[in-house]
């Protein structure tokens, strides 16, 4: 009989055998309608692949940056978005020629590496968190991955503090990694920052499968369906929902 992983996995590595500890074959996920499946075989490799396909390798300076940074995280309890959430968000940047990105909620630094990576070679990331410890651990994975100082800006303090000091439609990118609570409060100041075309983009959104469950949930959880229901039914927005990691919402401004 397999083993069973609940969706979605912890920890700092991922990929076909970081990811999945011998003997761990199956995990579970929801669908849309909150039942629950599982994920076996070909479904489950093809996914973790997904995950862990545009991870740096480990013996690349950005590589092993990532790496300490992720550990950094989990040894503070904070979450990091997953390779492939990580890949995503690199290819957006990239995508969209971004020279100017907000990030709300720079936790380790893992995010910002990978918009670092995706942003043009003079392109600054402007990184916002409570916790100027945790930035500290940033600002050296920043140094690490080969970064020059002046590419990251860290601003310390509340999200809704230091976001209305920003420059209007001053920005190509918000990235949002902050406080669920305050998701929908948050959406209107970035797209205030944001140029038209410009993007912005909510990780976590799925909540570990809680968001489409249909028994009580927290508020935090009730706050993100607010969000995706925000997102969805604006006319001046044009949204997606990509499955990678735990969830993210991106929305193009018109």
């Amino acid at each position: 009989m397999s083993s069973v992983r609940p969706y979605p996995l912890p920890g700092p590595t991922y990929g076909p055998a970081a990811a999945f500890p011998s003997g761990v074959d199956t995990v579970k996920a929801r669908d849309r309608r909150g039942r629950e499946r599982a994920i076996s075989g070909n479904r489950l490799t093809s996914w973790a692949f997904a995950e862990a396909y545009g991870e740096p390798d480990a013996g690349t300076a950005e590589g092993a940056a990532l790496r300490w940074a992720r550990e950094r995280a989990e040894a503070a309890g904070v979450r990091a978005v997953s390779p492939g959430t990580g890949d995503a968000l690199r290819l957006l940047a990239a995508a969209t020629g971004a020279r100017a990105v907000v990030e709300i909620g720079t936790g380790t630094g893992v995010s910002g590496i990978y918009l670092l990576q995706g942003l043009s070679p003079d392109g600054v990331l402007t990184t916002v968190d409570v916790e100027p410890e945790r930035q500290q651990f940033a600002r050296q994975a920043f140094r690490m991955a080969g970064f020059a100082s002046n590419r990251a800006r860290l601003i310390p303090g509340p999200a809704l503090d230091v976001l209305p000091r920003l420059t209007d439609g001053g920005y190509d990118l918000v990235f949002y990694d902050g406080d669920r609570l305050e998701c929908l409060e948050c959406l209107g100041e970035s797209l205030r920052l944001l140029r038209p075309g410009g993007l912005v983009c909510y990780t976590g959104v799925f909540a570990g499968g809680r968001t489409v469950d249909s028994g009580p949930q927290p508020t935090e959880v009730l706050r993100l369906r607010e969000l995706l229901r925000a997102v969805r039914e604006r006319k001046d927005l044009v949204p997606a929902l990509l499955p990678v990691g735990d969830g993210l919402l991106c929305a193009a401004r018109a």
